[in-house]
């Protein structure tokens, strides 16, 4: 999945290149840096050899993958990528695609924390005892989570128009309350004194390998730091949302006449005469 995902970014580098576009390549260097070498050092390096063994490497390999990876992989800014290897029938259609409900629904701040709140619960289940032990799973479920911290995180970046400011800001308030939901499953992990995806067996490894209550704590520890870390990329995204939203409508105010602002002034005005 690497080679096939770095060859496809080059041959947008390559197109990009000859409609004109000079990529730059801090991006590139984000992108096969960071993201690429993040998920490679999770998936196969500690987290991803011990993950069917040791709850912690599971949940903390998961975490990572759902909230961290992403945000990595799209400091390279891939969809950008694509647009600029389009041609202008091209980019118009990536924008009406953009544009659609769902991905709109997707790049909600609120969506995306409600989302991973909803994956960390399923640590609290015995069906993360499964997906835990289960070779073919797990397998899977390191590409299946990183598809879906994508779709989470990339219209996240890239919508930053289709909403008013006010929206933004219960946006952005909401946020600050939803920092608490997605660290509810870490406390419970933490706190719960029974094994709660039901695998009592110590599995076998290294002498030093925790027993499976301490286990089950040691992995509520790190769910709790890294779903409170990764919520501060969503706030600082957030906050360029609404800095460039309010920009946008600062200037279309100054391309105002002064006849069109006495209008539009007036026309407020009358509006909330109507109301009282």
């Amino acid at each position: 999945m690497l080679v096939v995902a770095a060859v496809l970014y080059a041959l947008g580098i390559r197109r990009a290149a000859r409609a004109g576009v000079a990529w730059p390549w801090h991006r590139t260097a984000a992108f096969f840096g960071l993201g690429f070498g993040s998920y490679a050092v999770i998936e196969l390096g500690f987290l991803g050899t011990y993950s069917s063994g040791l709850r912690w490497a599971f949940v903390t390999r998961i975490a990572l993958l759902l909230m961290i990876v992403p945000a990595l992989l799209s400091l390279g800014k891939p969809l950008e990528l694509l647009r600029a290897g389009l041609g202008p029938a091209g980019q118009e259609r990536l924008d009406r695609i953009i544009q659609y409900r769902f991905f709109r629904v997707l790049g909600n701040a609120m969506v995306a924390t409600l989302v991973a709140a909803g994956v960390f619960c399923l640590f609290l289940t015995p069906l993360a005892g499964v997906l835990r032990t289960s070779p073919l799973i797990g397998e899977v479920i390191g590409v299946a989570t990183l598809v879906v911290g994508l779709l989470l995180i990339v219209p996240l970046m890239v919508l930053t128009g289709f909403h008013t400011s006010t929206f933004l800001a219960i946006e952005f308030l909401l946020a600050f309350v939803e920092l608490v939901v997605d660290s509810i499953p870490g406390i419970l992990l933490r706190l719960n004194d029974g094994i709660v995806d039901a695998v009592t067996t110590l599995a076998p490894g290294a002498a030093w390998w925790p027993n499976p209550l301490h286990d089950q704590h040691l992995a509520g520890d790190f769910l709790w730091f890294i779903a409170e870390v990764a919520d501060v990329p969503i706030l600082i995204i957030l906050l360029v949302r609404w800095s460039r939203l309010d920009r946008a409508e600062a200037s279309s105010y100054d391309e105002l006449s002064d006849e069109e602002h006495d209008t539009l002034v007036q026309t407020h005005l009358r509006g909330e005469r109507a109301a009282h």
